[in-house]
């Protein structure tokens, strides 16, 4: 994908999310969501990715406010959490949020610097306004390919789902084949990988581990 098709796409997906942050606040809705019983329920679904013990990294990527680091600090307390989004109104509200955490970080990016045991992406692929199927698919399979680089243990995303109801589905939304996004992660990235489509939701998530 064009470097400036990329930056003008992540610019217009910056603008939509600080427009939600401004009109909801650091909340589920504020992201985008419907609430945040369904935020918490994608949260269970992408951690299980994440091995049984402590001591690991995560790489958020459109991490929003930081509800995924609050989420994790429940469970888990040796981790260490970079948060990336290209939202700055989002990146200066989570940084904010979490100024006493010595394990969390936030950057304004699309891209992490350094690699992490793990990388997660919760909504990122759901919202493509005005993008067409072939722009946004190139850019879905671009990060993923970044994910894929920049995970040491593996990683973990979810998607709107094609078998949505038709009367519910929006143009401005974009619905995966789940079929053909674990054929492509399992053909390209690890030959353990999990689809999660029975936890209630339109959508379904990927879980892609790797051998050590």
């Amino acid at each position: 994908m064009a470097k400036r098709v990329t930056s003008e796409l992540l610019s217009e997906i910056a603008g939509y999310y600080s427009g939600k942050l401004a009109e909801h606040g650091a909340t589920a809705k504020g992201v985008d969501w419907n609430s945040e019983a369904s935020q918490l329920l994608r949260f269970d679904q992408l951690k299980k990715v994440i091995g049984p013990t402590d001591g690991f990294s995560v790489n958020d990527f459109g991490c929003g406010y930081g509800a995924l680091f609050e989420y994790l600090h429940r469970d888990y307390k040796n981790f260490f959490y970079t948060g990336l989004d290209v939202s700055a109104a989002m990146v200066a509200i989570a940084t904010q949020r979490n100024l006493e955490s010595t394990n969390a970080r936030y950057v304004l990016a699309s891209e992490p610097a350094e690699m992490a045991d793990y990388g997660v992406a919760s909504g990122i692929f759901h919202v493509r306004l005005t993008r067409n199927d072939s722009e946004w698919r190139d850019y879905f399979d671009a990060t993923l390919d970044v994910m894929n680089r920049t995970s040491r243990r593996g990683f973990s995303f979810n998607c709107l789902t094609q078998y949505s109801d038709i009367d519910k589905m929006r143009p401005d939304l974009y619905y995966a084949d789940p079929c053909n996004v674990f054929d492509h992660c399992k053909r390209l990235y690890s030959r353990h990988v999990a689809l999660l489509h029975d936890y209630g939701l339109y959508e379904f998530t990927i879980l892609v581990r790797k051998d050590l």
